[in-house]
């Protein structure tokens, strides 16, 4: 993960999940996408990482990797918290919908 963050965002670190764009083109969820068939893109998760994060966030393992894996679709659906202060508070509201959907 950490070599994969470095080439892919130029930050050395490891991280917990990276979301790989199938387009260029950022498609909003409100868009209506799920009416088609659509490849968003790749998740990648750090399985080490949603271990660890589940026993700090006190979560089970499948709790957190379901965490993840929605963080990377919600990047996918075109929100990014690191880019601009509407999906830094749009994105978590997001998250939240799509992780109680399908709990």
């Amino acid at each position: 993960m950490r070599i994969l963050n470095r080439q892919h965002r130029g930050i050395d670190r490891t991280t917990d999940v990276l979301s790989f764009p199938q387009t260029s083109a950022s498609i909003p969820y409100e868009s209506g996408i799920m009416n088609h068939d659509f490849v968003l893109g790749d998740i990648v998760v750090n399985l080490h990482k949603t271990a660890r994060q589940a026993k700090d966030y006190g979560a089970t393992f499948n709790e957190e990797l379901k965490r993840l894996l929605i963080h990377g679709l919600v990047h996918l659906l075109g929100y990014d918290h690191e880019t601009g202060r509407r999906h830094g508070k749009k994105m978590p509201a997001k998250e939240k919908e799509l992780f109680e959907a399908i709990s």
